[in-house]
């Protein structure tokens, strides 16, 4: 399909445009800010926009060439070669520019409400969530990444019963939406004396953090109850009424918060997590109203789908979606290879997503 080369010549005369604005001695601040944030989000486009026009224009030169009666033969033949070699490029070139001009996720660029929890598998499935929460803890670190536990269940045995933490930094939701659903484990039991596999899972969900402009909550829709933190905790187990439980009345959701001291931070936790969830159960609302059986085959975010397995016997991991297995499984728990599927689920997104416009546009 031909590039929209009318669209991309407009896009090309913002850019120049916003250059020039910001290059005022007298711009505000404020301006300057949201002026340059729109002129790198327009950079990539324009930089893969100039590659493609070039190779269009080499290529109908080559061809012209071609046409010229005379033609010596060498050069002819240097002709020819060049002519195949910009044929060559061109798909990727078109590609690049294609996907750059897909509509932006608005959620894309929002923090995470990263939650792992047990599933099937007993301790086993408790310390496979446990694995799974230092890999995205891995994984963070290495795009610079901030990660707060929120609240955490430890399980007797190590790891986590569940565990829930907000992720904040550039790209986050971008990446990490495409961890949620069951992650499951095949590997032996330090306990298991005959060295049987056993099959245990966790299940993830990655929710978009709103903002407070995203989600209002009005105070009156709260029952806010306190109480005395019991369990693993500091100093202030059963002495203080420091742990906050809120219920949000339209929809029935509840929160409980008690790993802080303070009754003032419990209350804050509490409500980013409500926040997130109501965000999440508004969106679901839209989302079903839009289609009742709509289902993307990568990141749906449907928790009850099984992604991914991870088998310890034989260092491999697979990603079902997309049917894709690396030989890498200590890398990949270790954050260092999980770029790699990331990137396959996104490059599969984008085609999906492409695929859907030339339908639509056809």
């Amino acid at each position: 399909m031909a590039l929209p080369f009318a669209k991309l010549a407009r896009i090309e005369a913002r850019h120049t445009e916003l250059a020039t604005a910001m290059g005022d001695p007298g711009i505000a601040s404020e301006r300057f800010v949201r002026l340059s944030k729109e002129y790198a989000e327009l950079t990539p486009i324009v930089e893969a926009a100039r590659i493609a026009r070039r190779l269009h224009d080499d290529l109908t030169g080559a061809e012209a060439m071609l046409t010229e009666p005379g033609l010596d033969p060498e050069m002819k033949a240097m002709a020819q070669e060049e002519l195949q070699s910009l044929k060559d490029q061109m798909p990727d070139a078109e590609l690049a520019v294609r996907v750059l001009l897909l509509p932006r996720n608005a959620l894309d660029d929002k923090p995470a409400m990263l939650e792992i929890r047990a599933g099937t598998g007993g301790d086993e499935a408790a310390l496979f969530a446990g694995d799974l929460f230092r890999m995205y803890q891995y994984y963070a670190e290495q795009h610079g990444w901030k990660v707060e536990v929120m609240s955490a269940s430890d399980a007797d045995r190590g790891g986590f019963k569940e565990v829930i933490a907000s992720v904040n930094g550039v790209g986050v939701f971008a990446k990490l939406k495409f961890e949620s659903g069951v992650h499951r484990v095949q590997r032996v039991p330090d306990t298991e004396a005959s060295g049987r596999i056993h099959t245990s899972a966790a299940t993830v969900a990655v929710l978009p953090e709103p903002e407070d402009i995203d989600i209002v909550i009005n105070e009156s829709d709260l029952r806010i109850d306190v109480f005395r933190s019991s369990g693993p905790g500091g100093q202030s187990v059963n002495t203080t009424d420091s742990a906050v439980r809120i219920t949000h009345l339209p929809s029935g959701l509840v929160v409980s918060q008690q790993d802080e001291k303070s009754q003032h931070k419990n209350k804050a936790k509490a409500m980013k997590i409500l926040r997130t969830r109501l965000y999440e159960f508004e969106q679901g609302k839209i989302d079903n109203a839009r289609s009742a059986d709509r289902k993307s085959q990568v990141g749906s975010g449907d928790r009850s789908e099984r992604i991914r397995t991870y088998n310890f016997p034989q260092g491999r991991v697979t990603d079902h979606r997309i049917n894709l297995t690396l030989h890498k499984l200590d890398q990949i728990l270790a954050g260092n290879a999980l770029d790699e599927l990331v990137s396959a689920l996104v490059n599969e997104d984008q085609m999906e997503r492409l695929a859907a416009l030339d339908e639509t546009d056809a």
